[in-house]
């Protein structure tokens, strides 16, 4: 006979992240991880409170993964060459995750829950533009016009809205260029 492996937070977190890849943020119901975790819907409840709190895990997840990836690919980098960096790993991460990103909290600032992992994420680009000598608003404008640019861009890529024949990669370095240029003269 299996012994039913112990259902843990964290475990919970995992099934959902596994159903958001699969059928998107639509597809994540309390019943579904029940199911994909072979226990009664009412026992999620020891778990999570609510959907919406799962969903704030979810999120969790999501911007504590983000941040672990981007500080890796940024690590021992600085200037230009780290800002270019870490657009580029922002854009494979939605293009790898695209239905995880659409889970991603986009003001996890103002959720007790999600607060400590938004901050992660924002200071790992913080961080990446203290290259640029950018520090207080400044850097906070940045952040603003980095995440924008990427977040803009990745989320119309992987929706498939560039129709045109030109090259996605060629506009994206287009992008990255352009931002660099406007950091530059901000520094």
């Amino acid at each position: 006979m299996a012994v039913r492996q112990r259902l843990t937070t964290s475990k919970v977190v995992d099934a959902a992240l596994e159903l958001v890849d699969e059928q998107g943020v639509e597809g994540l119901t309390l019943a579904a991880v029940a199911a994909r975790t072979g226990v009664a819907t009412p026992s999620l409840y020891k778990h999570v409170a609510s959907l919406g709190e799962l969903r704030g895990h979810v999120g969790v997840r999501v911007l504590e993964d983000m941040a672990a990836r981007f500080t890796q690919v940024v690590l021992g980098l600085s200037g230009e060459e780290a800002v270019t960096a870490l657009m580029h790993a922002y854009r494979a991460y939605v293009a790898e995750h695209p239905k995880r990103y659409a889970a991603m909290p986009m003001d996890p600032l103002h959720d007790e829950l999600q607060q400590a992992a938004g901050m992660k994420l924002i200071e790992v680009m913080l961080a990446t533009l203290r290259g640029f000598g950018l520090e207080g608003s400044d850097a906070i404008h940045a952040t603003r016009r980095l995440r924008v640019i990427v977040h803009g861009f990745a989320s119309i890529e992987s929706g498939g809205g560039f129709g045109l024949p030109e090259g996605l990669d060629d506009t994206y370095d287009q992008l990255v260029r352009m931002y660099l240029t406007d950091l530059r003269g901000k520094s």
